[in-house]
């Protein structure tokens, strides 16, 4: 199995992945503001706006507040229809807020990331916080928010016609996309025929290689970086250099993911 990188690594990448996007974004005017992301019917305001949010909810989840929080601001955001998927719910959510120009949304987010790392720096790896689907170990949680702020720096650079190089902080998101594929399996009505390992191109070059316990009898292969973009829902694994061998190969691709 694949060990366990550390709190302090996780943090120190969330970090990393909070300054690239801050490089984005920092000198903005209010018409870059509003040019539109990669996320359908999103400006660059809108994403950062969804990042505040979220870093607030994870705020609220480390200092024990969530039940409270999220109670708020569902109020804010009112009723959901049936049937809401996350997306849905972000998109209510990012819509009952949206207004503010693009400089306070950008200062929220600062106030939010510096909120959110010394929250989760806080706390012990192992400590188990209140989330979406359920309580996370708080390393758990810190990988999801640096696995959705990687997600959403990319959505700004498409919007502002930037390109981004892939950094080694893609390894600890692509361990969160691999561990959770029981889960995933799990939420479409599926079962797993057995272990899932990656031998994924990292972006030095060298490889990546995640192993179960147990024998794997599904493998995928391919650059690191297009297993992570499928993971996030960003492109089809028609449209990348991965391969997958075994029973689940094409259920991996088609029901990885990266966020909760």
């Amino acid at each position: 199995m694949q060990p366990t990188q550390p709190m302090d690594d996780i943090l120190t990448a969330l970090a990393e992945q909070v300054d690239e996007l801050d490089r984005l974004v920092s000198g903005l005017d209010e018409a870059g503001w509003a040019l539109p992301s990669r996320c359908p019917g999103w400006t660059v305001s809108d994403v950062l706006l969804h990042l505040c949010q979220t870093n607030e909810m994870a705020v609220a989840s480390a200092e024990r507040r969530f039940t409270e929080e999220a109670a708020a601001f569902g109020n804010r955001v009112g009723t959901a229809p049936a049937g809401a998927s996350a997306d849905d719910l972000a998109g209510l959510a990012v819509a009952a807020e949206r207004g503010p120009s693009g400089k306070e949304v950008y200062d929220r987010w600062r106030a939010s990331s510096a909120a959110q790392a010394a929250a989760l720096g806080a706390c012990e790896a192992g400590t188990r916080l209140p989330w979406l689907v359920g309580e996370l170990a708080a390393i758990t949680l810190a990988t999801t928010r640096l696995a959705e702020t990687w997600i959403h720096t990319g959505d700004v650079a498409a919007g502002l016609g930037r390109e981004l190089m892939p950094a080694a902080r893609l390894r600890p998101i692509t361990r969160l996309a691999w561990r959770t594929l029981p889960y995933a399996f799990a939420q479409a009505g599926k079962t797993m025929a057995g272990p899932v390992a990656l031998r994924l191109t990292a972006p030095d070059g060298t490889t990546w290689e995640f192993d179960p316990d147990e024998p794997a009898v599904t493998t995928i292969s391919g650059p690191a970086l297009d297993f992570c973009l499928v993971a996030a829902r960003r492109t089809q694994p028609s449209e990348t250099a991965l391969t997958a061998t075994g029973p689940d190969g094409a259920a991996v691709l088609d029901l990885v993911r990266t966020f909760a």
